[in-house]
Order: C-alpha cells, then sequence, then structure tokens
C-alpha cells in the first residue's frame, strides 16, 4: 500500500524530489539530473540512469550553462542545489544561457529564506527579487513537501525555465492532505478560508500564517491564508477576489527581504488592477544581513515571526478605511 501523509505529519522535501525525479526518468528518456556538489538526496535518479546524471563539483556557473546545452540537444534538464549559489554566482548564466533562449531548464533547490544557520552567506534571502525579475522565468517557492513532487511532474511539459524555492528540506510539515487542493503553477492555494483580512504567504511560512490565524480566530477574527506559491506569474485574480472578500485588508508574510518579493509583486497587482485597500502590511527580512541562529528565533529577531504575524494581522483588521 502506498504511505500518505496527512496535515502536521513531517516529510523531507529532498526526499521527495529524489524519488519523483527518479519515477519521471522512467516516461521521460531525455530528463537529465545536474548538481553542483548536492546529490546526495539525488541516489535515486543517479543509481538508476547513472548515464543521465551530472555532478559538476562545486561550480554552480558549470552547472547552469551545461544543462543550457542539454536543454538546446532537445533535452529536460533538471539542476538541484543549493539556491544562495545557484541564484547569484550562477546568476548570469541562468539569465543569458537561460532565461533569454527560454530553454525548459528546471531550478530545484534549498536554503530559500533564513534556514540552516549558515549565516548571511549562505541564506537566499535576495533570490525571489532576482528570479522575479528574469524575463521567461517562472518563479515558484513551495512549503508543503508533497507539492514538490506535483510541481516538479507539471514542469516537465514547460516550454521555459522554472525556479523552485524550498528551506531547507529535511524536516517540512505537511500541509495538505492529498487531493485537497487544486495545485497548479500560476494558481494560488486558498489554505485557508477567512473574511476579515487576507494573508497571503508562500514557502516554510505558510504553517506560520495558518498557526496564526488559528490564534485569531480565538478571538473571533477570520483571517483568510493564501499561498501563493507561484510568485511570478502571480494569480492577479485572486489578489482580486480576497481584496473584495476580505475587505481590502492584506498581511504578506514571507522568509525573503521585505521588499523585493511577495510584497512587492502583490503591490505591483494593487497599482496595476487599481484596487482600493483599506489596510497593507508587509512582513520579512529587514534591509540587514541576519546573523546566526534556526529560523525560528531569526524571524522572531528581525520582526516577521507569529507574534509579529499576529499583531499584523490585528493592526490591519483594525485599521479604519
Amino acid at each position: 500500500m502506498p504511505v500518505t501523509f496527512t496535515f502536521g505529519e513531517m516529510l523531507s522535501a529532498r526526499s521527495v524530489i529524489g524519488t519523483t525525479l527518479a519515477e519521471l526518468g522512467e516516461d521521460h528518456g531525455n530528463l537529465w539530473v545536474l548538481t553542483p556538489d548536492i546529490g546526495a538526496t539525488l541516489v535515486e535518479f543517479r543509481d538508476k540512469y547513472p548515464e543521465r546524471f551530472v555532478d559538476v563539483g562545486l561550480a554552480e556557473q558549470a552547472c547552469v550553462g551545461i544543462a543550457a546545452g542539454l536543454a538546446y540537444d532537445g533535452n529536460i534538464p533538471v539542476v538541484s542545489g543549493m539556491l544562495p549559489f545557484l541564484s547569484m554566482r550562477a546568476l548570469e548564466q541562468v539569465r543569458s544561457d537561460i532565461c533569454y533562449p527560454n530553454l525548459p531548464v528546471k531550478i530545484i533547490g534549498t536554503h530559500g529564506g533564513l534556514v540552516g544557520n549558515g549565516g548571511s552567506t549562505h541564506y537566499a534571502v535576495e533570490d525571489l527579487a532576482l528570479m522575479c525579475a528574469l524575463t521567461n522565468m517562472t518563479v515558484t517557492s513551495i512549503g508543503d513537501p508533497l507539492m514538490v513532487g506535483e510541481i516538479i511532474r507539471q514542469s516537465m511539459t514547460m516550454q521555459g525555465p522554472i525556479y523552485i524555492r524550498l528551506a531547507v528540506g529535511k524536516k517540512d510539515k505537511v500541509l495538505y492532505e492529498q487531493g485537497q487542493h487544486d495545485i497548479r503553477i500560476g494558481k494560488g492555494i486558498i489554505a485557508r478560508e477567512g473574511a476579515d483580512a487576507t494573508i497571503f504567504t508562500h514557502g516554510t511560512v505558510v504553517a506560520q500564517a495558518l498557526d496564526a490565524a488559528d490564534e485569531l480566530a480565538k478571538d473571533g477574527h477570520s483571517v483568510r491564508v493564501v499561498d501563493m506559491f507561484t510568485l511570478k506569474p502571480i494569480d492577479e485574480e485572486l489578489v482580486v477576489r480576497c481584496a473584495a472578500e476580505t475587505d481590502g485588508r492584506f498581511v504578506v508574510l514571507e522568509d525573503h527581504l521585505a521588499y523585493g518579493g511577495l510584497a512587492s509583486r502583490v503591490a505591483d497587482v494593487v497599482a496595476d488592477r487599481n484596487i482600493h485597500l483599506n489596510a497593507f502590511d508587509r512582513l520579512g527580512i529587514p534591509q540587514l544581513y541576519a546573523g546566526f541562529g534556526n529560523d525560528e528565533e531569526l524571524r522572531d529577531k528581525h520582526g516577521y515571526g507569529l507574534e509579529a504575524t499576529i499583531a499584523a494581522a490585528r493592526r490591519v483588521i483594525a485599521a479604519r478605511p
């Protein structure tokens, strides 16, 4: 019998990547997997299809360049590594070698946000701003480990590149029952219904937003939580709908710099679509290098932890029009 997982249980997103790619390798004989020396979770694909597995060593630029060459030859390359380096060290190669010719390269990585206690050089906190700025790039940030497999499967038929952001990926909370939501790239998920305000969020802090909504419900506040796991293209119609259905009161919570990520994407929709809001609050990393600590400690320290999320929701609900 297949193993199933329900909300609250823990699962490794990295293991989902490995098993999903190994399964897809059977149906897609042109699927290649490449890594810059971060291939411990790819052993299933490596052992099954060694002729289509490439470990280039610690050379992210070379890894992206080789993936581009394979794509030019009609293959579907997946690059898996650490996002602080794939998003910044290899940014020029991602832009010029992959995005410019619109090649179907999948970039999947870990350490998105203040996770892993690696210090500022090992946190990907600018990555979403950089990737959203690139022409032709689809940008996602996944919090539920089971969603990772579904997004990878959907990406196999995409014409252009995609960026798939994870946290550490070793021990992740399953957020959704299998089949509970229609998961589609480019469409947000209403993870919890509510009418008083909307919390837009993505990635590892979706669970925190849901916890905040639970706490607020104890005070009689009905707060909607939207998992906007695709930042580009963003689900504009869902933003419009939430403004109408939650009294124009928005909080955006993300494990990324407060400016340049999801909050900026939502604000662009609000401005471009001439949406009237009664309140807007953004929670994320301020303009500083965050230092060391576990992710929960750092979120609290820098003002976007659980208590800060609850306080922000209360502020927007209390704000006068």
